[in-house]
């Protein structure tokens, strides 16, 4: 691709391979652009403006609600729902789907998203980020919430924008995985990272050693192994999963936040998160699994369904797996709770 290529520009070359498109995809994604610059002017100047903190509130899963998740959430939700691209949309921080005001046309697709992952770390200037899943809606009625319970498979597109020292979108369509860095000088997103592929194996793991008294055999087995190998693993975990799954995306490596005591179903949301991530990775060359088999593969029964996640590097999470299968009275995963 030239360079200096922008990703409106990309995203229409990709249009014109196919005659037949209407480019409604084209025009989703212009809006979330506008999401994401909208949410990282905000980021950049949380310190200054009143906008750090918790709001006093929580979520649906009993999180603290920060300020700026309340903000990207409303971002989110202001800016697609008037472009005529969504049938409905879904977001982690609410209860139900959100419907499209009558006031605005539809369209046939489905918007899954995680505001602002890792938002915890904003007030330390930690990188965040924005998930999202697109999935195709059925053309007649109204979306309902079974039409968002889709396996990962399904997903038309998928993404994520991290906000740090620069802001990135990464995304993929089932034909690669593309970045695109925003130029704060002309307002575009120019490619940067074109066709990523992430290494078969990486020298990084990153998992909360916290947990460690509450992990299943396997998961202690596993890591030890990183440890004590000839040349050891490093370990890597910034607490922020879009940051940390990005570092390992480019470098190589492999994140776990697998299934334990604690959290028998693991603790990472399926469809706003480890679904997205997985499609990614998988079209990175990558893998995910849930320790049992494919992430991608599972069939979700409620909109807010956890899973645990091992995901990264495809030698890395292949190995990982190995040890997760062979542990010793490892209870049975169930992931239709």
């Amino acid at each position: 691709m030239p360079i200096g290529m922008t990703l409106t520009k990309f995203l229409l070359e990709e249009q014109r391979k196919y005659p037949g498109s209407s480019g409604n995809f084209t025009g989703l994604f212009s809006d979330l652009v506008v999401a994401a610059k909208v949410i990282s002017r905000e980021v950049n100047r949380a310190g200054l403006i009143d906008i750090l903190g918790a709001t006093g509130s929580k979520n649906i899963h009993g999180e603290e609600v920060q300020k700026l998740d309340e903000f990207a959430n409303n971002a989110v939700i202001k800016t697609m729902e008037h472009g005529g691209h969504l049938a409905a949309m879904a977001s982690e921080e609410m209860d139900d789907i959100i419907t499209i005001h009558s006031h605005y046309p539809k369209g046939r697709y489905l918007l899954l998203f995680d505001p602002l992952d890792g938002s915890s770390n904003i007030d330390v200037n930690v990188c965040v980020g924005t998930i999202f899943s697109i999935l195709k809606c059925p053309p007649d009625g109204d979306a309902t919430e079974a039409d968002f319970l889709k396996p990962g498979v399904e997903q038309a597109a998928a993404g994520y924008i991290l906000y740090g020292s620069s802001t990135m979108f990464v995304y993929t369509t089932g034909h690669g995985v593309h970045g695109f860095t925003l130029d704060p000088g002309v307002g575009e997103f120019i490619l940067s990272h074109e066709d990523i592929t992430v290494p078969e194996r990486g020298g990084i793991y990153s998992i909360n050693e916290a947990n460690n008294k509450h992990w299943y055999p396997g998961t202690s087995l596993y890591i030890e192994k990183l440890k004590s190998a000839d040349k050891p693993c490093t370990a890597r975990y910034i607490g922020s999963l879009v940051a940390d799954f990005h570092r390992n995306l480019l470098k190589g490596g492999v994140f776990l936040y697998p299934s334990d005591r604690k959290s028998k179903n693991g603790k990472l949301r399926l469809l706003y998160e480890a679904n997205p991530l997985s499609f990614i990775a998988e079209q990175a060359g990558g893998r995910a699994s849930t320790g049992d088999g494919r992430v991608l593969d599972v069939v979700p029964t409620e909109l807010h369904q956890r899973t645990p996640l091992i995901i990264g590097s495809r030698l890395d999470v292949e190995e990982a797996e190995g040890f997760w299968k062979r542990q010793e009275a490892k209870p049975p995963l169930d992931l239709h709770p």
